[in-house]
């Protein structure tokens, strides 16, 4: 049986010498997809002591975390999921406290540990604590946020719910197994010191023994503070997900070439879809008459690499739960390498370029506004698409649009910390913005995916590329893009203006978000964008002042030996 992530965990917290308790702590230990996908979570918070509603702000902020973090995406990085739950919850007390004076100033410290997979990642404000015991040796996992003051004990400089800006530390690490977490507050910590919070973890077996004597040897020996402490236990690691990913898949045989009418675990083949250098798609009819797309490696693509980038790819498209795009088809019965998506009857909008169909100004506007509408719903997953052009996009008989193919799609979640080889390029040369290109391209962005949607546009209009078709290993100068009236005199002025904004060469000159593209559109004529038609020429042409200075003073040159000649 594969091993995967297991750890105990115990908790104490107790009031101490203050009339209430405003310590708070809390964990969430999922099973199965969600342990693997989120991990596991445990906080430990501290309300702010001489604030009303400490206490609230504590409770309040861990239970927040613990139910929201577990909502957010899974494409999403860890950090990014705890950091955009903690920017709410500290807008939310920030509102609150706003409210009554009895509420004013309510803010609390917060540390917290997420294990996932083979790694641990902390989230740290104020001044609880987290440690680690590994080998017998204890570490501080965090920095106290806190100002000296001579006559008070440390001020916090950091807290949910302090400021409207909240700075939050984060930290990553690789789990081993056998590590203890120890979280606590500072009545805890501050009473005990690193020494003894080392020999009762040490000497603890079972963390809620370890936690419990933690808890009240802090009481015990005089803390004048609530005594909270939170350990964790790692028992056992799952093997890399990755590897264990492509051992399984290499254990799966590629299907040979398939032609229609032969069958494939319980599949039957009706037609070739799409070939590429690397993958396969077929159109194929399960045993209940239901048609699918299988998606596959060419038999002769079989390598590690390509399964895995493969296995990524369903993995993304598992996780884009929405109607803007194919859904993965479970099959219990797989036993070779491929996945399966719906079928939609339809065409691309390239194959409809290719029967020369038409498309008018009204038309090119509304397949944008669904496109954004799409490729806004991917990247607040925080996936990059890479590959948007007319061949991706698809239009079903109920004129409904769907973006097709994440092979090359990134995200931001982790990959198990090891990189992929592309299946394919990522991207295709006359669609890929001009910061993608060069001896130092930039990384693909969201912002890359719309300069992909403008060229699209564009060229649904005009059949034509805004800086002409560019072919693959070429290196292309970008000047300033043809407007597309030139070669449609009946595209609206404010329609061209959007579609130069979005294919502009400089990125601070194109829309930033989906949103933003999608509402220009919507927009219209009613509130057109002013977007220039030509860019300077030094900016055209960043070395002409250096050319003019050198012809300058050649000219000067020449002219200075003629009088030295004529003398």
């Amino acid at each position: 049986m594969t091993p995967s992530l297991q750890a105990r965990l115990g908790y104490a917290s107790l009031t101490g010498p203050r009339p209430r308790n405003e310590d708070f702590c809390g964990a969430v230990t999922p099973e199965g997809a969600e342990l693997e996908a989120k991990g596991i979570l445990a906080v430990v918070a501290d309300g702010v002591g001489g604030h009303a509603n400490g206490r609230e702000a504590s409770e309040y902020t861990v239970r927040g975390l613990l139910s929201d973090y577990y909502a957010t995406p899974d494409t999403w990085a860890v950090n990014k999921s705890l950091d955009t739950v903690l920017a709410a919850l500290n807008r939310w007390l920030l509102s609150l406290a706003s409210r009554t004076r009895e509420s004013a100033g309510m803010a609390t410290t917060l540390s917290a540990v997420v294990l996932r997979g083979r790694r641990f990642y902390l989230a740290h404000v104020g001044d609880s604590r987290i440690y680690r015991l590994r080998g017998g040796r204890l570490e501080q996992l965090t920095t106290d946020h806190v100002w000296e003051h001579p006559e008070l004990n440390n001020v916090l400089s950091r807290a949910v719910g302090l400021d409207a800006h909240l700075s939050v530390d984060y930290a990553d690490g690789d789990l081993e197994a056998g590590d203890i977490f120890a979280l606590m507050s500072d009545g805890v910590w501050g009473q005990l010191g690193e020494r003894r919070i080392g020999d009762i973890l040490k000497a603890e077996k079972a963390p809620q023994d370890a936690a419990a004597r933690l808890a009240m040897s802090a009481e015990d020996g005089g803390s004048q503070d609530n005594c909270t402490a939170l350990v964790l236990h790692v028992d056992s690691l799952p093997p890399d997900r990755l590897r264990d990913n492509i051992t399984r898949l290499r254990q799966l045989p590629l299907p040979p070439r398939l032609h229609p009418g032969q069958q494939l675990d319980g599949l039957s083949v009706e037609a070739v879809l799409h070939e590429s250098i690397a993958t396969l798609l077929y159109r194929v009819c399960d045993a209940q008459g239901r048609l699918r797309v299988l998606k596959t490696l060419r038999p002769e693509h079989d390598d590690a690499e390509a399964a895995a980038a493969l296995a990524h790819e369903e993995w993304l498209a598992r996780r884009v739960n929405d109607a803007w795009f194919p859904q993965v088809i479970p099959h219990p019965e797989r036993s070779h390498l491929y996945y399966l998506m719906s079928w939609h009857e339809g065409a691309t909008l390239k194959a409809r370029l290719d029967t020369d169909h038409r498309f008018g100004s009204g038309e090119t506007v509304e397949l944008g506004e669904r496109i954004l509408k799409g490729l806004a719903a991917l990247h607040r997953l925080s996936i990059v698409h890479r590959d948007i052009k007319p061949d991706n996009l698809h239009l079903d008989q109920e004129g409904r649009l769907r973006i097709l193919d994440l092979g090359v799609a990134a995200s931001d979640g982790e990959r198990d910390g090891q990189k992929f080889e592309e299946i394919n390029n990522p991207g295709t040369p006359s669609y890929m913005a001009p910061e993608l290109f060069g001896p130092r391209p930039a990384a693909a962005d969201e912002q890359t995916d719309l300069y992909a949607v403008g060229v699209t546009l564009y060229q649904l209009l005009t059949r034509k590329y805004p800086y002409g078709e560019i072919e693959p290993f070429q290196t292309p100068r970008f000047g300033d893009p043809v407007p597309p009236t030139r070669f449609r005199p009946d595209i609206p002025d404010w329609l061209e203006a959007v579609l130069l904004k979005a294919v502009a060469r400089e990125p601070k000159a194109r829309f930033e978000t989906a949103e933003e593209f999608l509402l220009a559109l919507e927009r219209g004529a009613r509130r057109p964008l002013s977007v220039p038609r030509k860019s300077p020429l030094l900016q055209r042409d960043p070395q002409l002042g250096l050319k003019l200075l050198a012809v300058t003073s050649l000219v000067l040159n020449i002219f200075l030996l003629f009088l030295l000649l004529a003398r």
